[in-house]
């Protein structure tokens, strides 16, 4: 069984499905997927977001603001606390640090970002890191605000071995997205293949970021077997091993109810 471990569900392109959202949960398991986890960016989107799954227990939820929403794209540890207490919610984020667009100022980032670190304590439920351009700042942040006690992800990780290992030590697993399948991605390749087999997971953040050969093209859960096959390649396994090792890393750390 595949695991999708981090999706846009309410952002995705539904014309290939004729408008029918449905459609896009039967090409996931047409292509071996059982699980799906829809993340959350904003709390304006979120109740839209969390109903529109809401028929499809094999869907998971995240609540969170991402960093790259505008600084009045409030988040408070009581919002996160409220809305993260559902049974349905799986972690908290995606939150983190994003000093590449800088769309929102980096104190009211990295705020944000405490905010979600407590709220995610208190819930002990794990986080889904966003981190691009802002390692430094990201790793000493989940250290002092004790992030490890809770764990979670650093999703779409495009580091190299040196930043994976720190983020392991903090109690995060990797997240390997379609830029693993990239011809120009041999620095995470590396990671990759090196990543300890019960530390990783799989995604396609569909609709963006579509792996190969579908690179260019809108993202959907279903790609995400594109990401499961390439990783067999690198590390010399078979996809189902990938399929079964990811799948299990995901459920031991999310720890769905459902």
């Amino acid at each position: 069984m595949l695991v999708d471990s981090h999706c846009h569900l309410d952002r995705l392109d539904l014309t290939p499905y004729s408008g029918d959202f449905s459609g896009v949960i039967e090409h996931a398991h047409a292509a071996g997927l059982g699980r799906m986890l829809c993340v959350s960016i904003n709390l304006a989107d979120y109740v839209a977001m969390r109903q529109l799954v809401e028929a499809w227990m094999e869907i998971d939820v995240s609540v969170g603001v991402h960093p790259n929403e505008g600084e009045t794209a409030a988040a408070t540890e009581a919002e996160l606390l409220a809305l993260g207490a559902d049974p349905r919610v799986v972690a908290i984020g995606e939150t983190g640090l994003d000093y590449h667009w800088q769309d929102c100022p980096v104190a009211v980032q990295q705020e944000r970002f405490r905010a979600h670190i407590r709220a995610a304590r208190a819930l002990q439920k794990p986080l889904i890191v966003h981190c691009r351009d802002a390692s430094e700042d990201t790793l000493r942040i989940l250290r002092e605000e004790n992030a490890g006690s809770v764990g979670g992800v650093f999703h779409c990780f495009t580091g190299d071995w040196a930043e994976a290992s720190q983020a392991l030590d903090q109690n995060f697993l990797i997240s390997f997205s379609g830029i693993v399948t990239f011809k120009n991605a041999r620095v995470l390749q590396d990671v990759a293949r090196r990543v300890p087999r019960d530390r990783y997971l799989i995604e396609t953040d569909a609709p963006y970021l579509a792996p190969a050969p579908m690179r260019g093209k809108p993202n959907y859960p279903a790609y995400v077997a594109h990401v499961a096959d390439f990783i067999a390649g690198l590390q010399g396994v078979s996809v189902a091993r990938v399929a079964e090792e990811s799948a299990a890393n995901y459920y031991d750390l999310f720890k769905p109810r459902h």
